[in-house]
């Protein structure tokens, strides 16, 4: 009765955890085992027959039979005497297998081996559980929201498995709720300890490359690559896409009609604004397109230090930079090269504003954010500021007319002195 009852409740593993019957043998062998090792000092004169499918287990002793007075080894040896009560015509040298109840390895035995397997199940079970999200590292995975604290989202699969979404890989504008199901990719596999811990991102690379493919047939079916991906989460991000099949645009085909195929992509980001662009050898070419929507007048590379500088007009300055810088650095991050920004006009008129002054030298007098802010627009100098109209600085920067009036008396001051 003790071995049924103990065969049922190691069933109730088989059946929520999946494992099957032959898994399930071995470590149930492998636990009783252990158990008869160290109650008996050896497990090899045991035979265990295990059926988890029918709930019943037996353990045998093989025990050879001696005289009585030459028993040395109980464990392994057996008295005549003894042997005779089981089948009365036992003859000396005879093996004799007799079973062993659960019982007589002793209720302390019993519980550490109950523990034991529930131990080797879970270990069992983490080491599945580690291959096969092992082998989804950078697929998009989906999971539903089952609670959300200050610095982590703790999501949950249709298997129950627990996926972590820090604060760091989410989107800055994601906000959920429990229940909410969650897009991301699965970015890494950890074990701590021996649980693996299953990090999901939103704000990967690959999950915007990842969300091409799958919103996207003909990126799926590798008509269109996606040459390289860079982004800042929530903000902006530009994408180079090839073909080799001169028939397809390969922009026209991610973009759509009307943006038809990319609204879902750009929605699913907290509506981050996605650029485009058909990828090309031609650096000069491609650090033109990768400026979009600023119109490059002309570049100059410096191959050996993957430098170049980008001649721009006046009026263009401000689009190549982009707000908060976005445009420049992600056009940096797909090209490879470092982009400086120089207005057209600026070499040529070097002599005549030799008495210009850096605005930066003004830093005692003017905070350093207002500076950052002309800086945006490609205003770095006294005199480039004060040849605007203020109602222009106001439409074209995020300050406010009073600040920009204080600037400009600030610089005057400098050149009426």
């Amino acid at each position: 009765m003790e071995n049924l009852a103990l065969i049922d409740s190691f069933s109730e593993f088989k059946d929520d955890k999946l494992i099957d019957r032959v898994t399930l043998m071995a470590i149930l062998e492998d636990v009783f085992r252990n158990a008869l090792k160290k109650k008996y000092g050896s497990d090899d004169n045991f035979d265990i027959i295990i059926n988890p499918d029918k709930g019943d287990m037996e353990i045998w002793q093989r025990r050879v039979i001696v005289a009585d007075e030459d028993l040395d080894f109980d464990h392994l040896e057996i008295t005549l005497t003894e042997a005779r009560k089981i089948e009365p015509d036992f003859e000396i040298g005879e093996e004799v297998s007799e079973e062993v109840k659960l019982i007589d390895l002793g209720r302390r035995a019993i519980l550490a081996l109950r523990q034991n397997l529930i131990s080797k199940i879970h270990e069992h079970d983490n080491t599945n559980l580690y291959k096969q999200f092992k082998d989804l590292i950078g697929d998009i995975y989906t999971a539903e929201v089952h609670h959300v604290r200050p610095r982590v989202v703790i999501l949950v699969d249709d298997e129950g498995n627990e996926i972590i979404l820090p604060k760091e890989k989410q989107i800055p504008s994601d906000f959920f709720r429990k229940g909410d199901n969650v897009r991301g990719i699965i970015e890494s596999v950890e074990l701590k300890g021996n649980k693996p811990q299953i990090i999901m991102s939103r704000t990967s690379e690959k999950f915007l490359e990842k969300l091409f493919e799958q919103e996207i047939p003909e990126v799926f079916d590798g008509l269109i690559m996606v040459k390289k991906v860079v982004r800042i989460p929530g903000e902006k991000a530009k994408v180079a896409v090839d073909s080799y099949d001169d028939r397809i645009d390969p922009v026209g085909a991610c973009v759509g009609m009307k943006g038809s195929r990319i609204h879902g992509i750009v929605r699913e980001l907290g509506n981050e604004n996605i650029d485009v662009i058909n990828y090309t050898n031609n650096i000069q070419l491609y650090i033109t397109r990768a400026l979009s929507p600023a119109k490059v007048s002309s570049i100059k590379i410096n191959e050996d230090t993957k430098r170049a500088e980008v001649f721009l007009k006046l009026e263009e300055v401000s689009k190549a930079i982009g707000r908060g810088g976005h445009n420049i650095k992600l056009a940096g991050l797909l090209t490879g090269y470092e982009l400086d920004v120089i207005r057209e006009g600026d070499v040529a008129g070097a002599t005549a504003d030799e008495d210009d002054v850096e605005l930066t030298e003004f830093s005692d007098e003017i905070e350093d954010w207002v500076i950052e802010e002309f800086a945006k627009i490609g205003l770095d100098t006294a005199k480039s500021i004060l040849k605007q109209e203020v109602e222009d600085l106001v439409r074209r920067t995020d300050l406010e007319e009073e600040t920009i009036l204080d600037v400009m008396r600030i610089l005057k001051e400098e050149f009426d002195s």
